[in-house]
């Protein structure tokens, strides 16, 4: 396993990284003040001066590995970008084009789309012109479980009508949002995995409605989080996304990138934290010495950096899988950092806020909102407990092997040599 960065990985990083202290930063504060002073739903302007600065740089729409289309770089040569985009979470990544939901309906109209679909769609995505929602999630239904959805796909001649009720659509609240890509049943009667499709339904055909935004723990995002009802919306069938039956498969195709993408991100908020902590602990002195000489707070320092450090292995290690075997192979891998990514976030973030003691919970830090952003990272995409039942399952079947070996399992997890630039090759099993 080698988790050592390529030399594109390594000046994308540099350049990612000016960018970020140039830019990126300096405009988080006029992003607030952009959106407290006009309307809280469009895209600040500062945000279009980054897109075209990133642009003029070379980091635009690096998260896509069909090289048609975007970047083409790998997992483990992305995950590292995404990382530092994460330390400003809000404006970095769109500020890049690599922002979900766009970024997984990206790869999903790049992999099955047809030219006509990609030309009418893929295209203006890749270009920022517009955005787009990814529905899935239902208020009514156990979403951790997406064969028991109540969506309906139904055909009636040359339409698909569409017919349910949507939540947690992320990218609804946006204007520029002007697609819709649904999950619903199209075959009751067919097995269980494959009795879902997927179809593109644009934001303004008659019979959508976007009913609410959705806060989360008192944030309302730019692109907001809706609740969309679907009143027996008809489109082309040509709309339909893939083939028949295939939606469960492609949904999950396009969760796995996804995870890890939010993953990196999660620890770029947690190394952020924690580069706040360590400046805060160094300058706060009650009782007359500075609070990083004080238990418990230099211990948590160091808990900090190790957790990171050890969460970020897991990632690479996942996204080294992906790429060497396939995202179906890693799935057991992406199941794990998604539950270490979030909870170390949270972690880290939550440790920072106590070392700022009120200032943590106002406005005048990131900290807060990063902290609602890691502790809802535990339920999208699925919650931990989902991924704990999977990693169980798999275990169960690895210990329930003959000593014929553990066929199929990653390679040991890398040291922190790899992370240090070092080559680290082990034999993959």
């Amino acid at each position: 396993m080698d988790l050592s960065p390529t030399r594109r990985s390594l000046e994308l990083t540099e350049r990612l990284l000016d960018f970020m202290r140039e830019f990126v930063y300096p405009a988080e504060e006029v992003y607030a003040r952009q959106r407290r002073d006009g309307d809280p739903r469009r895209l600040p302007p500062v945000v279009a001066d980054l897109q075209r600065e990133a642009r003029a740089r070379g980091l635009w729409n690096l998260f896509l590995r069909d090289e048609r289309w975007g970047a083409g770089l790998t997992n483990v040569e992305y995950a590292p970008l995404a990382e530092i985009s994460g330390r400003s979470p809000v404006i970095a990544p769109e500020a890049m084009n690599c922002s979900a939901p766009d970024t997984g309906n990206m790869e999903l109209l790049a992999e099955y789309g047809t030219p006509e679909q990609q030309q009418r769609w893929l295209v203006p995505l890749l270009d920022a012109q517009i955005r787009s929602c990814f529905c899935m999630t239902e208020p009514d239904v156990a979403s951790s479980d997406p064969t028991g959805l109540a969506t309906t796909i139904r055909r009636d001649g040359g339409d698909l009508v569409v017919s349910g009720r949507k939540w947690w659509s992320t990218g609804t609240a946006d204007p520029r949002c002007a697609l819709a890509i649904v999950v619903g049943v199209s075959d009751p009667d067919a097995a269980r995995h494959e009795r879902q499709s997927l179809v593109l339904v644009p934001l303004d055909t008659p019979g959508v409605e976007v009913v609410r935004d959705l806060p989360t723990f008192g944030y309302s995002e730019q692109h907001g989080h809706g609740e969309v009802r679907f009143d027996g919306v008809r489109v082309p069938a040509a709309n339909l996304l893939g083939a028949p039956g295939g939606g469960f498969a492609m949904a999950q195709a396009r969760l796995g990138p996804g995870r890890v993408h939010h993953c990196m991100r999660a620890l770029g908020m947690a190394e952020r934290a924690l580069s706040l902590m360590v400046r805060r602990a160094s300058e706060r002195a009650p009782f007359g010495r500075p609070l990083a000489e004080q238990d418990p707070v230099g211990t948590w320092i160091a808990e900090s950096r190790l957790e990171i450090d050890q969460a970020r292995l897991l990632v690479l290690r996942a996204a080294w899988r992906m790429d060497t075997a396939g995202n179906r192979a890693a799935r057991t891998e992406i199941a794990g950092i998604k539950v270490v990514a979030a909870r170390t976030a949270a972690r880290v973030i939550d440790r920072a806020i106590q070392v700022f003691g009120a200032a943590g919970l106002s406005p005048d830090t990131p900290l807060a909102l990063f902290y609602a952003m890691a502790r809802q990272l535990r339920i999208v995409d699925g919650p931990d407990e989902v991924h704990l039942r999977s990693i169980t399952r798999h275990e169960l079947r690895a210990q329930g092997r003959t000593d014929q070996g553990r066929t199929g399992q990653a390679s040991p997890p890398a040291t922190a040599a790899a992370i240090r630039g070092e080559t680290l090759m082990a034999p993959a099993n």
